[in-house]
């Protein structure tokens, strides 16, 4: 088998290893938690779908293929719950080493494609970031939502630290913040997130 090809099967074999990584979110309707690799996939499904509601004209191919790529580096890295403030602290950094680890099995030029892609998603200043963001922010809220807000419960996450990651939303797509708005007044009046 060519070098090339080789490279790439291994990589695509490596990110197999994604299905195993678990995140918080449940699936919907009180399902068990979902894997990051589901989680990318209906995000890219999402994006498609949703496109006409990013704030600014998206290259949507551009788009998908960030919603597939951007939790690979978890297989190393591991999830981070998107409230826990002390993990967060060293995402960064392990998520870079797991980039450079996981991206490096590829051939040279598809190893800098990936990355540059990974580093626009995280740079989060294009369009396609921006809206790759917000859809990254709705897709656990959503199953969230469908699940009474559990999770939420479960780790006694407050409205600001919601707030706080959800008022990104509205820089990738104004209509979107609105949706995830919407769901969390629900459920602050419900007494599922905490004031």
């Amino acid at each position: 088998m060519e070098e090339r090809l080789r490279k790439q099967l291994e990589f695509a074999l490596e990110i197999d290893k994604e299905k195993n990584i678990l995140r918080q979110t449940h699936l919907s309707g009180h399902g068990r938690r979902e894997n990051d690799a589901e989680h990318a996939w209906h995000m890219a499904i999402m994006a498609y779908l949703l496109r006409e509601y990013a704030n600014e004209e998206v290259d949507i191919a551009k788009v998908m293929l960030m919603c597939l790529i951007h939790d690979i580096v978890e297989i190393d890295a591991g999830d981070t719950y998107a409230y826990d403030e002390e993990n967060l602290k060293t995402q960064k950094a392990r998520e870079d080493a797991a980039k450079e680890r996981i991206f490096s099995i590829l051939p040279q030029d598809q190893k800098e494609e990936l990355t540059a892609l990974f580093d626009e998603f995280e740079a989060y200043e294009t369009a396609e970031a921006k809206y790759a963001h917000s859809l990254d922010n709705l897709q656990p809220l959503m199953l969230n939502d469908s699940n009474d807000g559990g999770d939420w419960v479960e780790h006694g996450v407050r409205a600001e630290q919601i707030y706080g990651r959800q008022r990104k939303t509205k820089i990738g797509s104004e209509k979107l913040f609105e949706v995830t708005d919407q769901i969390i007044k629900k459920h602050i009046e419900r007494g599922t997130i905490r004031e």
